[in-house]
């Protein structure tokens, strides 16, 4: 079955539209710092998706694209993880130290993959994923990497809508648990019982993240709702 850039290019086209609203919203929500990391978020989301076109479009041609593909998604736990520590302050805690510290990692990792040709080479593009071949053992670095990250998005995330004491700080911090749990526990489901998908989960979870973003929306929202109320209540009291 030949590839069809259809699905990426929709879900690229909505993930940069939110995370124009997103920018947008710098202006007007007190929180600049949510908005901004929200946004970055989502247009990696997007990023992912056009370079997988750009791959599939000749893989014996994609060259370095492969690699940009993972780079590109490398920096998607550590903002996701960023993002929990900024709608959980100001309370300190290891969200920060763990956002911080993957930030630090995937900024090495970043550069092992730039000058790694051999890290990932596109090997077929099949309906609306691709499967890339990756040298091991040293992949399996990078996969235990991001999986700790997933793995603290949905750790912290759950925490704190559970234990937030700000309402909408806990919807928020709802969203992300839900969007991360529901993209990798699908990817996972897809990856083992659909046999045409096995060997493509990278690309799997990146279509599916497409539940993350629509989730991303919902926090953009609540976001910007908060900063209506509060402008409101100023305008109400300076009358």
């Amino acid at each position: 079955m030949g590839y069809s850039p259809v699905l990426a290019v929709v879900t690229a086209g909505f993930e940069i539209i939110v995370a124009g609203w997103a920018f947008a919203s710098k202006r007007k929500v007190g929180s600049r710092r949510i908005a901004g990391t929200t946004g970055a978020i989502l247009l990696l989301l997007a990023g992912y998706q056009l370079a997988e076109v750009a791959i599939c479009a000749d893989v014996s041609a994609s060259g370095f694209l492969p690699r940009l593909a993972f780079i590109i998604v490398t920096w998607l736990p550590p903002l996701g993880l960023l993002l929990i520590a900024q709608l959980r302050r100001p309370r300190p805690g290891p969200t920060d130290l763990s956002a911080y510290g993957m930030l630090a990692a995937a900024a090495g990792i970043v550069v092992w993959i730039a000058v790694d040709r051999s890290f990932a080479t596109a090997s077929v593009c099949n309906a609306v994923y691709a499967r890339y071949m990756h040298a091991m053992p040293r992949f399996l670095v990078y996969s235990s990497f991001y999986w700790l990250g997933l793995a603290g998005m949905i750790g912290f995330s759950g925490h704190g809508a559970m234990t937030s004491t700000d309402g909408r700080r806990r919807q928020q911090l709802a969203q992300v648990f839900i969007g991360t749990t529901g993209f990798v526990a699908l990817s996972m489901l897809t990856s083992w019982f659909a046999p045409p998908a096995r060997g493509a989960l990278p690309s799997i979870m990146c279509h599916f993240a497409l539940l993350l973003a629509v989730c991303l929306t919902r926090l953009v929202y609540l976001e910007r709702r908060s900063a209506g109320e509060v402008d409101a209540s100023t305008a109400t009291q300076e009358g």
